[in-house]
């Protein structure tokens, strides 16, 4: 069974150049979806490694401009979906249709706004299936049964599935009720992209017989973050072969 890594990484972190050569090594350590985060001041969902990064990030000057021309640059040497997170206020702030279109223009496959859920989202989904981008809704472990079939009822591509409470980075214990609820959320037809404290090869050998990729972040980060600047690329490559097993 092919190991599918859903690599997440933090745009402009630890600086333009440095994400670029981070997005590299995990292409060349086989990841098969990247999914790149814009940066916000208040990252609601997220644990310590990735608010940190984030305000890393927007200290070295990312911009919503400089995000794109980061996924630009990305795309010359990325032949896998690139995935595009980040939270309502900037794709409210930039406009929805205007965003849709350039993250089209860009090459962004799927949009990935945890706080924007689809039935209160002001057009955005709509809109992105239109442009033929893959609106990815999150659905929480802690979510009640009505919510969760009413979401999963709209046939999504891709189904972002959080396999514990509260906020990434810290370790998930991967038991029966993760696998139950991966099952529940598999029935529907989607693919089930699973994350949240993700960071060990034993976790991704648990999770990929019930998933189409394993969502891993925070681990990433914290990576980096033990790491010289000049050591991104060997640090980050070496890391998600291990996740494979390699």
């Amino acid at each position: 069974m092919k190991t599918r890594i859903m690599s997440h990484m933090v745009s402009h972190y630890p600086n333009f150049k440095g994400s670029l050569e981070f997005a590299m090594a995990l292409v060349d350590g086989g990841a098969s979806y990247l999914e790149v985060q814009f940066p916000f001041s208040d990252p609601t969902a997220d644990g310590p490694y990735i608010q940190e990064a984030c305000k890393i990030a927007l200290e070295e000057g990312f911009s919503i401009n400089s995000g794109f021309k980061l996924i630009e640059r990305i795309k010359r040497f990325a032949e896998i979906p690139i995935f595009l997170m980040c939270y309502a206020n900037i794709p409210f702030t930039y406009g929805i249709k205007d965003f849709i279109r350039i993250c089209k223009e860009t090459g962004v496959e799927g949009l990935i706004v945890p706080d924007l859920p689809y039935d209160y989202d002001e057009g955005l989904y709509t809109t992105a299936r239109e442009y033929d981008l893959h609106p990815i809704p999150v659905v929480a472990f802690s979510m009640k049964e009505k919510r969760l079939r009413n979401i999963l009822s709209q046939h999504f591509e891709f189904v972002y599935a959080i396999l514990r409470k509260g906020i990434t980075g810290i370790y998930t214990d991967i038991g029966e009720e993760n696998i139950r609820f991966i099952k529940e959320v598999s029935s529907y037809g989607g693919k089930v992209l699973a994350g949240f404290g993700i960071s060990s090869r034993e976790q991704v050998e648990l999770l990929m017989p019930h998933v189409h990729a394993v969502v891993v972040g925070s681990a990433f980060i914290k990576n980096i973050q033990a790491a010289t600047r000049d050591k991104i690329y060997n640090t980050i490559f070496r890391f998600i072969k291990s996740l494979q097993g390699e």
